[in-house]
């Protein structure tokens, strides 16, 4: 079974994170792999080991500093990996991303699924793996909590998700696109080995013009959508210490109702 798992480089949740002149996300501070995409990257690996052959093509889109993400899945045992890039691509909303991903998808030989983490820890949208679905024209389920695949291109992936209300199966025909959520598996740490042996395999690098996608499509100044002002958050305030002399109570209730909690 041939795998590919779309992955984002993403700025680290831990620093400082900000918007530049643009309106856009900040992406030359410290960034790394999506913390979500890990589970997608972790249950492609346990497929293609369950089927004892198979690859998994790690695919990502963004600036050089992206293919950082790529070698985190190589590391986890990833065989392959893409990183489409190109100057025109920054600011690219969620369809161009999803124009993007797909054309590069098709340009992989033989795939048999597509997974994605269930959204991306910056954007946070969850909108890209149903586009791509879409524009690829094979079958999408979302949400996956488990996922048993029964052959290759022509046989059947089938799913469980939870929602508020009960647990749904989902079977679909692949080749398929398919999302998972962070309770799919626990994503396994690169070990010495994994890490020694990503070294020797290899990035392939495409632009736009390898994948034929004009770049009128792309970018912040074709996006649907766009920032027009930020604001950054005021800094904490330091609490308020309310002595309990008998009145604590009373005291408490005046400082929600001052600020329309009550």
């Amino acid at each position: 079974m041939n795998i590919v798992v779309c992955v984002k480089h993403v700025p680290d949740a831990q620093g400082d994170r900000s918007f530049d002149d643009q309106g856009l996300t900040d992406r030359t501070t410290d960034g790394l792999l999506s913390e979500l995409d890990e589970y997608a990257v972790e249950e492609a690996l346990k497929i293609t080991e369950a089927a004892g052959d198979g690859r998994v093509t790690v695919l990502t889109m963004g600036p050089a500093a992206a293919e950082e993400a790529v070698k985190k899945a190589l590391q986890m045992g990833a065989t392959d990996g893409v990183h489409v890039t190109d100057d025109a691509l920054a600011g690219s909303d969620a369809l161009s991303t999803a124009v993007v991903l797909a054309e590069a998808v098709k340009k992989v030989d033989e795939v048999d699924l597509v997974l994605f983490g269930m959204s991306s820890t910056d954007g946070a949208m969850g909108v890209v793996p149903a586009m791509v679905a879409e524009l690829l024209g094979v079958p999408m389920v979302t949400l996956a909590n488990s996922v048993e695949c029964s052959g290759e291109t022509g046989g059947t992936i089938t799913i469980k998700r939870d929602t508020a209300e009960a647990t749904q199966t989902v079977e679909a025909t692949l080749p398929a696109v398919v999302s998972v959520t962070d309770q799919i598996n626990e994503p396994r740490y690169p070990s010495f080995k994994g890490i020694m042996a990503a070294k020797k395999k290899t990035i392939e690098s495409w632009s736009l013009a390898d994948l034929g996608v004009d770049p009128s499509m792309v970018g912040a100044a074709n996006a649907w959508a766009m920032v027009d002002g930020t604001t950054q958050r005021p800094p904490r305030e330091a609490g308020e210490i309310v002595t309990d002399e008998g009145d604590g109570g009373q005291k408490l209730a005046d400082f929600l109702a001052q600020r329309k909690f009550i």
